[in-house]
């Protein structure tokens, strides 16, 4: 493998405290992906997302800036729940939730509409890029760390 790859891959497999939250803030992340991009949990799908981005936010244009939020949510949470990439993916839901908070949540600082959950997903975030996948992650293996 490129020591490079191994090097951007490279996690200590015997950490343990990272599996929960990684796998919990995987989830979460994918769901609301799910909901952004596909309407589903109740979600208001694609469409939907794209016209709170652009007419309630001004992030336009709505159908680019849902995309990518959505698509950060959803593809970030699956590569945080198989620990594949976990860095470029605590990333992507890293900066998607600063966005969530400067943008949507940065009224108040208790749920529901406040910016604790997002903040709270934030920190896991950057928990991940620096520490990496943790044990049972796919970046443990494909690094030769079993």
């Amino acid at each position: 493998m490129n020591p490079k790859i191994q090097s951007f891959l490279k996690t200590n497999a015997r950490n343990w405290a990272l599996l929960a939250p990684r796998l919990t803030v995987g989830i979460v992340m994918a769901a609301h992906g799910a909901q952004k991009l596909f309407g589903w949990f109740g979600g208001y799908g694609l469409e939907g997302t794209a016209g709170f981005f652009a007419n309630q936010l001004g992030l336009t244009p709505g159908v680019f800036w849902a995309a990518l939020a959505g698509g950060g949510e959803f593809f970030g949470g699956l590569l945080l729940i198989i620990g594949l990439a976990t860095r470029f993916a605590a990333l992507t839901v890293g900066i998607t939730m600063a966005v969530a908070i400067t943008t949507v949540h940065h009224g108040a600082f208790f749920a529901p509409a406040g910016m604790e959950y997002p903040l709270t997903l934030l920190a896991a975030s950057s928990a991940f890029l620096i520490a990496g996948g943790g044990a049972l992650s796919l970046d443990a293996r494909l690094s030769n760390q079993n």
